[in-house]
């Protein structure tokens, strides 16, 4: 009687012992054991598992000589947010490492060279832009004619050198007038540039030179914008604002609105200016970009001369306002 209890004893620890295992191997369906429990310090005087270092190199955790530390929770801020989220403060950059591990192959002299070469093709270089934003004829009643509008810069991101040129002519007669500015312009923002320099005339009447000071950029809304003020060397004070919006229709076909003003602080009979506003353009344009550098388009612009200067041109026998159908190209490199 007492092997028969002996045995169903046996065979009861069996039958509890075999669910226990399987559940301690079945991670995947029961998600992970718990950490095992510290064991008692062997016979040596070692534990049975390792504590947590912070500077556990991966082929030691791999050999289980040592456990690496739990990665650090990221910081909340109060109400939940991360620390990305917080205020970046003002404390100053670290310094940049002076300990270049090429410097231990080669000398410092002999890496030098290349290190600043690193720098200028990642934030120092200097660029150049040629483009015309306009380059078109125009069909008007009386006399056809055409017009250019373009600039070009080199320089790098904060710091360039400018010049732009605009001008317009009758066909068979000549360029009418033409003017060229020589600037040095300094990035004042993500979006801005203000502008410093000279603007040079030709056309009817005196030449004449103007100190220019000015801005362009890139407004809300995505408007190129731009605007000057134009001090002669006769003391004439001239301004101008002008911009456009390129609306995109499909990703080639765009419909480019353009307005432009100009004023002048006095008459300048001699240009056939008179004060306040003198003359007003407005111009549609739609292109198509064949490739991004290249655009024909076609388009129709109403200028009008207000005020004075409608008055000196009636006087001189030409009209105060036109509308032309343009045709040309809008291109870039």
């Amino acid at each position: 009687m007492s092997r028969i209890a002996l045995f169903l004893t046996g065979i009861a620890s069996i039958a509890v012992a075999v669910p226990a295992a399987g559940q301690s191997m079945d991670h995947s369906s029961h998600g992970p054991a718990p950490a095992p429990a510290p064991s008692a310090p062997d016979a040596m005087g070692h534990k049975g598992h390792v504590e947590a270092t912070p500077d556990c190199p991966p082929e030691h955790a791999a050999m289980g000589h040592c456990t690496p530390k739990a990665p650090k929770q990221v910081m909340q801020a109060p109400g939940g947010a991360s620390s990305t989220d917080l205020s970046p403060g003002s404390a100053p950059a670290p310094a940049p490492p002076h300990d270049w591990y090429a410097d231990r192959i080669w000398s410092k002299e002999a890496m030098e060279p290349s290190r600043h070469a690193m720098m200028v093709e990642n934030g120092g270089q200097k660029i150049g832009f040629i483009g015309l934003n306009l380059a078109e004829y125009q069909a008007r009643k009386g006399r056809d004619g055409y017009r250019w509008d373009g600039e070009g810069w080199y320089g790098g991101d904060i710091n360039r050198l400018t010049v732009k040129s605009e001008g317009e002519g009758a066909v068979g007669e000549g360029i009418e007038e033409t003017e060229t500015q020589l600037l040095y312009s300094r990035a004042i923002g993500p979006y801005f540039n203000a502008q410093a320099g000279v603007r040079q005339d030709f056309g009817p009447g005196p030449d004449r030179t103007y100190a220019t000071i000015g801005f362009e950029g890139l407004a809300p809304y995505w408007f190129e914008v731009e605007g000057a003020l134009f001090l002669s060397t006769k003391g004439d004070l001239l301004g101008r604002v002008e911009g456009y919006y390129d609306q995109r229709i499909t990703q080639r076909l765009i419909l480019q609105p353009m307005a432009e003003l100009n004023l002048a602080a006095q008459d300048v009979r001699e240009s056939g200016i008179g004060a306040g506003v003198s003359d007003v353009e407005l111009g549609l344009r739609l292109r198509y970009e064949i490739v991004r550098e290249f655009a024909p388009y076609v388009g129709v612009e109403w200028a009008r001369k207000v005020g004075d200067t409608a008055r000196f041109a009636r006087a001189a026998g030409e009209d105060a306002s036109k509308v032309s159908l343009v045709a040309g190209v809008r291109v870039w490199f």
